[in-house]
């Protein structure tokens, strides 16, 4: 009686954690198997389906994650297909009190990024919409509220305008604009309306925004706040479940002076600075690509340096960008592959990459971490 052909071995579950578990994230240092990220894992027939599901979809290092599990999985004899699905679960540091004992602020929303600066003209609006916008574009569930009540300029920048619907029960429904949910006082005043409000008048709506609107579940509330530290941003601070703030300046030593104070106003009231953005960082000629320094160089290098905090990027000066904002058209969306457009997506990246770090491990002090010396 002949003998049998040898049947070929069965792929276990086992051999393609094992396949995997080289790949570290170089966040947590990690595999991506002993942190879980590894799920759903099919075999059938020789062809393997799993999901890698991450800590945001902004992660930059997503597709590397991607090709390094399919080349690892393919080399296992008995794979005929590899099927790797990213996806994400973005992680948060959870709602707060409003301090009355009943209402949760921003229950569903897992980070509350505050956008500011020490003080105005430096493109702090230009840089919270681009942010927003480019955390969209990963697949992340975001939002915009434009905190400035005497300046608005989101309505402006994202072409979006008219007032919000109000539900039977009071609550502001959020306008939409490409992809995202936006509140801002121009959408209630009008576009050229004044605001002519006294201290506790602003305080007040502020409050609204944060308690008032239906977020619903986001991945990234971006606080658009006012220049400066003055009560409006001061009532932000205090109340609303702050992940992290990022310091807008440019090269100046003005600005960076005024950039410091706003940091220092930051660490006072507990709240971790995430980094600082140079904006206007260099004009990059169009016709021969040199990029000069019109206001310096290495401000925002040097700022970070002496402050403990990361520099998180350098958007160059590009008369696009503030074409792009002036007409409703952010350069994310108009020009994604411009280098304006290229750096504020690695903007996004690294913020979002720095949030899922402070979110997986909150128990470290955050004065340690964040303030040096």
């Amino acid at each position: 009686m002949p003998a049998e052909p040898p049947q070929p071995s069965q792929l276990t579950e086992g051999q393609i954690l094992n396949a995997l578990r080289p790949i570290v994230d170089p966040d947590f240092n990690r595999s991506i198997v002993d942190l879980g990220f590894v799920k759903d894992i099919e075999i059938e027939a020789g062809r393997v389906a799993f999901k890698i599901e991450l800590t945001t979809p902004a992660c930059p290092v997503k597709e590397q994650f991607r090709e390094a599990a399919q080349t690892a999985v393919s080399r296992l004899e008995g794979v005929t297909g590899v099927d790797v699905t990213m996806t994400a679960n973005t992680r948060g540091r959870g709602a707060s009190s409003s301090g009355d004992g009943e209402t949760e602020i921003l229950p569903d929303v897992r980070n509350v990024i505050a956008v500011a600066s020490g003080k105005g003209g430096v493109g702090k609006s230009t840089v919270a919409s681009n942010l927003a916008l480019a955390l969209a574009q990963t697949g992340a569930e975001v939002g915009l509220l434009d905190c400035d009540i005497y300046g608005p300029s989101i309505p402006l920048m994202l072409a979006t305008h008219g007032e919000p619907s109000v539900t039977p029960e009071r609550k502001i429904i959020p306008k939409q604009g490409y992809g995202i949910k936006l509140m801002s006082i121009g959408f209630l005043a009008g576009d050229n309306a004044p605001v002519i409000w006294r201290g506790p008048m602003v305080h007040g709506v502020i409050r609204q925004f944060l308690t008032d609107v239906l977020w619903g579940e986001l991945d990234y509330l971006v606080l658009d706040l006012p220049p400066g530290t003055g009560d409006a941003v001061l009532t932000l601070t205090q109340t609303a479940p702050l992940s992290g703030a990022v310091i807008v300046t440019t090269p100046q030593e003005v600005a960076l002076i005024d950039a410091r104070k706003g940091l220092k106003m930051f660490q006072r009231v507990n709240v971790p600075v995430l980094g600082i953005v140079e904006n206007m960082s260099g004009f990059i000629c169009p016709n021969c690509d040199v990029r000069h320094p019109i206001f310096g160089e290495g401000g925002g290098s040097r700022a970070a340096e002496d402050l403990g905090v990361p520099l998180l990027g350098q958007i160059p000066l590009q008369p696009e960008v503030v074409d792009a904002g002036d007409s409703g058209k952010p350069i994310v969306t108009s020009a994604p592959e411009s280098v304006a457009g290229r750096a504020f997506r690695d903007l996004a990246g690294e913020i979002a990459r720095g949030l899922s770090i402070r979110n997986a491990d909150p128990a470290p002090a955050l004065h340690e971490i964040v303030w040096k010396g």
